[in-house]
């Protein structure tokens, strides 16, 4: 889980009396760049936030599920969504602000997306804007034309597969936390449901029933998207799969390869250039739901961010 306070490279891409601002300009643009990631501490704001990832690897925590959100990735969080982020290794990214009344015909729920040059180059373009810090500042002519095209090309971004749902009965649910918190767990499928008190049988049932998975492969996914976090923060990939459970280093990387298109190594290496946009194509990205629930969510939330 993210943590509730950090030391550095935590302040807001913008100020947080514009991110809560019910009126002023209909979007604010901000980018980051950082050598050694960045931590944001949960969270919540009035405008809707779109995060897009140039370089690295972007985790985003809301209440009910984490994303791992690869290069030229976008992820969508609602208005006032409690939520926070953790960016591995070497990282930059920008982020939309949106007025909540633009946010009308943009999804109620977190969504992931693909980005697109387009946007990519309009919001470098608007992240330039000196009046669009200020809350009750507007947009000129020529900056509503380029907010219009970002609002137009948002709309039209491709979703990426959001891959790991959660299964909702309490057993099943039991066994997917205890997997999440150690990855690395070897136990066969049996050995959990003896654990949870189940038949192997109905397990292997009912987590394929509600989740769209058998066993082996959610728990599969799982482990590839904590190797993308530990890729992305440079560990080497034989740790990775040893940490992860993996028998070999070759089994890792035979694995990875065949639902990512490339190896570890490669994806070391475009995830260390700028831009990284060859790492994940298109139908290969992955995120998944976690076991995050409502009571695990700090109080006293600070806005902006």
């Amino acid at each position: 889980m993210l943590p509730t306070n950090a030391a550095a490279d935590t302040l807001p891409l913008i100020a947080a009396e514009l991110a809560d601002a019910q009126a002023g300009p209909i979007l604010a643009v901000g980018a980051q760049q950082s050598r050694s990631g960045r931590v944001t501490p949960w969270h919540r704001h009035a405008r809707g936030q779109l995060l897009g990832v140039m370089r690295g690897l972007l985790a985003v925590e809301t209440g009910q599920g984490k994303w791992a959100v690869p290069a030229d990735g976008a992820i969508w969080i609602p208005p006032g969504l409690p939520h926070g982020l953790q960016a591995h290794g070497a990282f930059s990214g920008w982020s939309i602000y949106i007025r909540p009344d633009a946010c009308r015909d943009l999804p109620a729920q977190v969504g992931l997306w693909q980005s697109s040059a387009l946007l990519q180059a309009a919001v470098m373009r608007a992240a330039q804007w000196p009046a669009a810090a200020e809350r009750d500042s507007e947009l000129d002519e020529a900056q509503q034309r380029l907010a219009g095209v970002i609002l137009d090309e948002i709309h039209g971004l491709p979703p990426l597969a959001l891959g790991l749902p959660l299964p909702q009965q309490a057993a099943l649910l039991k066994i997917a936390r205890a997997l999440i918190a150690q990855p690395g767990e070897r136990r066969s499928m049996a050995q959990w449901a003896r654990w949870a008190g189940m038949a192997p049988r109905s397990l292997s049932r009912h987590f394929s029933q509600e989740t769209g998975y058998s066993f082996a492969a959610w728990r599969q996914r799982l482990r590839l998207l904590q190797a993308l976090e530990r890729l992305a923060a440079g560990r080497a990939v034989t740790d990775v799969a040893m940490e992860l459970g993996y028998a070999s280093t070759s089994t890792f990387i035979a694995i990875f390869k065949r639902l990512f298109g490339i190896t570890p190594g490669r994806y070391l290496e475009t995830t260390a250039l700028a831009g990284g946009g060859d790492a994940i194509g298109t139908d290969r990205a992955i995120g998944t739901i976690s076991t995050v629930g409502a009571a695990d969510v700090p109080g006293g939330l600070r806005r902006g961010g």
